[in-house]
């Protein structure tokens, strides 16, 4: 999930702050009574506040928090209505018996805060808007799966599928890996692109629970409460919610109670938040991990057997007792096992050095006079990218060079900021352009075990979410059986199957599930957290 730079027009703006209303409050004083104002601190910036131009979970949670999806999931995990009356079934009539065609019925009851209309106008736009070309869009999966999509009245939406898709309506303006509400078409359809557009800095029309006061960009973004929300009036009155790029930092606001949540802490804070007065915290097991993602299109990497040997040189278990402090259970495959999904047979690669040495000389490497390996006068060395914000991922990045030195590879790493890793490619992305041998990051997925945007050559990196650029004809027969049956039985086959073939190919080296540590002050109330996104139920938050 990514997005764009704005207008230099518009600098002027972005680096001083833009305003639709009141003032959100000052967000400063420590303790007492906040006057119904939830104060949390994220660790970056954003480029702007587009929902059709998120680019990582940050922004999927501050979009959440003023603009709505057709469904979303719940604390549970389970598909919920929200601009939907309801989610569709082939039991309710809302897919259609050949799986090809999605009806959604509109709630009419649901506004803009300009008063106009949510219609199915505004979701036929977004579905456009997130297929041109001219936008900046991460991720177009499932999207382009859509043969047409009709409205033959305001509150329905009748979509007719090209094939096929299991996952339609869990990503469909849903909680999928790329999380999009519905934009305001009525706004934003006048523009050829919606890249660089004053809404990006200043989306002053919204329908969900809160409305956009003021964005003080490297600084702070505030909210107001949307009381004509559709669900019901907010619990808050405001929210304010700092950009602290160093978790001490926050961690310290967090403890003076001039903050009540650490948005998506790093486990690397649990020593010091697990027994903080006034702090709770939460754990939320989602379908996600840690990884380190292997880009198999850079020469060195392009031989199975050397990314085979990265997998047995990376010791998991060490990983998680000294960077999770035991709070983490390691990862196999990318399936958690609290998902049906799940091959609870599959084995992981041991750690074993060793073996990581025997697989490199068998792909023509030799130990030269250091213990690196050496091929052809050149030595194994590899480049690693990750975020300079994320703690946990820095003290990972130095037990891996170790790890790594004692299979014979050398390992740099560079850090960048969360808004240059992720970036789209045309904003010098690293991940997108592929300018890394490695990546040290973590990947939040939707309550579909989908993993095709990852694995599939249509969504190869820029087009996608594939950032390893892994491209394999057995991964996709068994994506295709994956995607084009909708029961369960024949979906969990194919996954067991994608998983020996993860296991097999190694694109990335699956570290640990995410067990998502959020640390809240004690007064927060109706925090109820998705396996997807924090802010799915805002309107029922109080303080």
């Amino acid at each position: 999930m990514k997005r764009l730079l704005a207008l230099a027009v518009l600098g002027a703006l972005v680096a001083g702050c833009t305003q639709t209303g009141g003032a959100g409050g000052a967000g400063g004083a420590g303790g007492g009574d906040h006057g119904g104002q939830l104060r949390i601190a994220i660790q970056s910036d954003m480029k702007n506040l587009n929902p059709l131009l998120s680019s990582n979970t940050t922004d999927g949670f501050i979009a959440r928090l003023m603009f709505e999806p057709l469904v979303s999931a719940n604390e549970k995990g389970d598909t919920v209505p929200m601009l939907a009356t309801a989610v569709p079934t082939q039991a309710n009539g809302g897919i259609s018996k050949d799986g090809l065609t999605i009806t959604y019925h509109l709630r009419r009851d649901a506004k803009w805060t300009d008063g106009v209309p949510v219609t199915g106008k505004d979701v036929k736009w977004s579905w456009q808007a997130i297929m041109n070309n001219n936008n900046n869009i991460i991720s177009r999966h499932g999207y382009d799966f859509i043969k047409a999509l009709d409205t033959p009245d305001d509150y329905t939406v009748v979509v007719h599928l090209k094939q096929k898709f299991a996952p339609f309506v869990n990503t469909f303006f849903a909680d999928s890996d790329q999380p999009y509400p519905v934009a305001p078409a009525h706004i934003l359809s006048k523009y050829p692109n919606i890249n660089q557009i004053p809404f990006n800095v200043d989306p002053n029309v919204t329908d969900g629970p809160f409305k956009f006061v003021r964005w003080v960009h490297g600084d702070h973004v505030e909210l107001a409460a949307n009381d004509q929300f559709f669900m019901g009036k907010p619990g808050l009155r405001s929210i304010y919610i700092r950009i602290v790029p160093d978790e001490n930092t926050i961690r310290s606001l967090l403890r003076t109670h001039d903050i009540d949540w650490m948005f998506e802490a790093s486990i690397n804070n649990y020593p010091e938040l697990k027994d903080m007065p006034g702090v709770k915290l939460v754990f939320v097991d989602v379908n996600g991990y840690e990884d380190i993602q292997v880009n198999v299109q850079r020469p060195y990497l392009q031989d199975v057997r050397v990314r085979q040997a990265l997998a047995y040189a990376v010791d998991k278990t060490r990983i998680i007792q000294t960077l999770t402090f035991g709070q983490q259970k390691a990862a196999i495959e990318d399936q958690p096992p609290f998902m049906w999904s799940f091959d609870p047979n599959l084995k992981d690669y041991p750690h074993d050095p060793n073996m990581a040495k025997q697989l490199l000389q068998q792909a023509g490497w030799t130990p030269g006079p250091d213990g690196i390996m050496t091929k052809n006068g050149e030595r194994l060395t590899l480049v690693m990218a990750s975020n300079q914000s994320n703690v946990t991922r820095r003290k990972e990045s130095v037990q891996l060079q170790q790890m790594l030195r004692e299979a014979g590879i050398d390992l740099q790493v560079k850090y960048y900021q969360a808004d240059v890793l992720f970036a789209p490619v045309g904003e010098g992305g690293i991940l997108q352009g592929g300018k890394f041998d490695l990546s040290l990051a973590g990947w939040y997925a939707g309550v579909d075990p989908d993993d095709s945007a990852q694995f599939t050559c249509a969504n190869l990196a820029p087009n996608g979410y594939n950032y390893s650029r892994y491209c394999n004809p057995d991964m996709e027969a068994a994506q295709k059986t994956a995607l084009a049956n909708y029961d369960r039985p024949t979906r969990k086959k194919a996954y067991f199957r994608i998983q020996e073939l993860l296991h097999r190919d190694v694109p990335e080296i699956f570290t640990y599930y995410q067990r998502q540590m959020q640390p809240i002050s004690e007064n927060f109330k109706g925090f109820a957290p998705s396996p997807v996104i924090e802010s799915w139920n805002a309107w029922q938050w109080s303080i």
